[in-house]
């Protein structure tokens, strides 16, 4: 196994920091750092900080596999600063699309974790490798990464208009997935971006 590159690390190791400092401060902390609906207590600083709290132990586990898997080869490829530029477009999507999806829905419910910003980072690795196979988790079955990306999206897709698994933020999800695909197309001078 290559050695991780170091955005990668650092965001890892600060994720699993600020989860043992929320189990240690108290609900105070979460209530402060999770990202609250505009109307139910939200402060500016909410659309970053509530990536890096997690509801528990496997919510931070599955969230920081996906940042390994995905996020360490295209750091490696992109470097650190293109790697933040797209990891913080896709966190902030995410953010953006959870903010207008409880704003129509009027869910009272804060959102926490990391989870936008990997699906960001696993369309990216999709369209960067499509045909890479790889062996997720769940469904534990080989698959193109191109076919994988598909399925999850269209999974997100189908259980945020359902409502199925209330509680998870499907629609941060997948304004995850757009802030990532928009970001590659900023930085491809495709529309409706200008050349570059």
């Amino acid at each position: 196994m290559p050695p991780m590159p170091p955005v990668t690390q650092a965001l890892l190791l600060i994720n699993v920091a600020i989860f043992c400092l929320d189990y240690f401060m108290g609900p105070w902390f979460g209530r402060l750092f999770a990202l609250w609906p505009l109307d139910g207590g939200f402060l500016p600083w909410q659309v970053v900080s509530y990536a890096f709290l997690h509801g528990s132990v496997m919510h931070l586990f599955f969230n920081m596999f996906g940042l390994w898997m995905f996020g360490s080869e295209l750091e490696r490829i992109w470097g650190a600063k293109r790697y933040l530029q797209f990891y913080f477009a896709s966190l902030l999507a995410a953010a953006g699309m959870q903010l207008l999806v409880t704003m129509l829905l009027g869910s009272p419910y804060p959102t926490v974790g990391a989870s936008g910003a990997l699906f960001g980072l696993l369309l990216a690795f999709g369209m960067m490798f499509p045909n890479r196979t790889i062996m997720p988790l769940f469904p534990p079955i080989p698959m193109k990464a191109k076919t994988f990306v598909i399925v999850f999206g269209g999974l997100e897709l189908l259980l945020g208009v359902t409502g199925t698994q209330s509680g998870v933020a499907h629609f941060a999800h997948l304004g995850g997935m757009l802030g990532g695909y928009l970001m590659i197309r900023y930085w491809r001078g495709q529309p409706p971006f200008g050349r570059r």
